[in-house]
This record gives C-alpha cells, structure tokens and sequence, in this order.
C-alpha cells in the first residue's frame, strides 16, 4: 500500500495498514530485508519504513541481524503462529497426512486459502527453506477453494492478473471459470504441470456444513507415480483422509451430517 493510498485512512489505522504491510513484506521467505528494501516494495519513503521496522522490532515481531541491519521475522510472530497452528486443531491433521502419505507414495498438503494464495499449514511440504504459499489458479489446492469458496471470498475475478509458469498455467478468468466449473462437477481439481513441468497434483475440499471448503487437502507426485489408471485410486485415499479431517478439525455444529 502506498502511501497515498494510505493517507486518507485514519492515523491509527493507517499505522496499524502499514506495520501489517511491513510483515507481509516476508511471505515470500526470502532474504533478510533492509529498511530500503521494505520502502521499495511498500510504497514509502525509507524514514517511514525504518521507523515502523523498529517499532515492529521492538514489539518482538521483527528481529534485526546485528551485522547487516536487515529484517526478518521475529519471536512474536512464531509464537502467535504455533498458537494459531494448535487453536485450528492442525496438529492433530499431522497423524492423518503422514499416514495418507506413507500409503499413497506421495506428498500429502492441507492448505486454506489467505487471499489470492493457498498456505500449506501441514504436510510433507511445511519445512524450513521452502514457500508456504501457492497462487490460486495455478495449484490443485487453489483450485479447490476457489471452487468451494466461503462466502465473502470471492472468485477469479476479485483475483490479481494470473502469471504463467508454464506453457500449461490458466491465465484467463473466463478460462478459470470454466475450469472451477469442471473441478465442481468432479469433486476434484488436478494441476497436471500447470504451476512446474513434472509434478502432479490431485487436491480434494474438507467442507463444512454448507459445502464450504474449509481447507484443501492434496496429493502430489510425478506423472509416473500419479498415473491416469491408478487416479481414482489416488482420489478415494485422498477423500477418505479429508472425510477424517473433518471430523478432527471442525466442530461438531460445522460438519457436514455423517455418511448413512
């Protein structure tokens, strides 16, 4: 957010915008980042950028290399993130995915959707080092929340221009549209080289009561592991892991009514 496009928001919070900003400036996990870094990519002018990087540092949610003077995320956040983690139930979706994993050969996800991104929180791809974050209409697991959106989250429309990153990635909304469409009628999505050439991807929704996807559950693997004969065989693991994810992660009052 620039700083025009702040300027007309109250003080506080305009303040509030921009510190919030400043931490999102690392969901790409990235390098350390300077104060002119984060002035770069936000917009401001580098004593602004400074001045919310050091109260951010003071409040525990930044930490500063004492060598280099850059940024990167500090105790605060990890610790609202773990207590986030254990308040949605997601450790207990850890027993669930290793098991779906070890059975199926393949990597096993969950992920729920944080604007035009899906965040694995659990599963064989959370480990240091590596990006959390998915664009939506290039993955399995985006195509299923956009799919089964909750109310309030919007389709490919309220979505940025789709990048591509391969020859095979959707990067018209009429053409994502058409797609979520298909993805509906087969209970599924399948990103088949559409985010990278050699991986595939099939991605079933945990929903609640009102046919929401809570989160996005997937397997993923090369074309020779998940291969077109043995797909239904991938889908039934998969749905059957989300059936129980359900059961884990939502109340009794969000479920859908149990399988006569």
């Amino acid at each position: 957010m620039t700083e025009a496009a702040t300027a007309r928001a109250p003080d506080g919070a305009q303040a509030v915008r921009r510190a919030l900003d400043v931490l999102h400036c690392f969901h790409d996990n990235g390098a350390d980042l300077s104060a002119s870094d984060l002035a770069r990519r936000l917009g401001l002018s580098v004593s602004t950028a400074h001045r919310l990087a050091r109260t951010l540092f003071g409040a525990g949610f930044l930490e500063q290399d004492a060598r280099t003077s850059r940024y990167r995320l500090g105790p605060a956040v990890t610790e609202l993130g773990r207590l986030s983690y254990h308040q949605r139930g997601l450790h207990l979706a850890a027993p669930e995915l290793t098991d779906l994993a070890e059975r199926t050969g393949a990597t096993a996800d969950l992920a729920l959707r944080s604007g035009s991104h899906a965040v694995i929180v659990a599963g064989g791809s959370v480990a240091p080092k590596v990006a959390l974050r998915r664009p939506l209409h290039s993955t399995a697991l985006g195509k299923v929340l956009l799919a089964w959106a909750r109310p309030g989250e919007g389709g490919p429309s309220s979505l940025p221009p789709l990048p591509a990153f391969t020859d095979r990635t959707i990067v018209e909304p009429a053409a994502l549209e058409a797609e979520l469409a298909k993805v509906r009628s087969a209970g599924h999505a399948l990103n088949d080289g559409e985010s990278a050439y050699g991986v595939r991807t099939l991605a079933v929704p945990v929903l609640d009561g009102g046919g929401h996807a809570r989160f996005a559950l997937a397997v993923r693997a090369t074309p020779s592991v998940i291969t077109a004969a043995r797909t239904q065989w991938f889908l039934s693991q998969a749905r059957s892991c989300a059936r129980a994810l359900e059961v884990l992660l939502l109340s009794p009052a969000e479920r859908r009514p149990s399988a006569s």
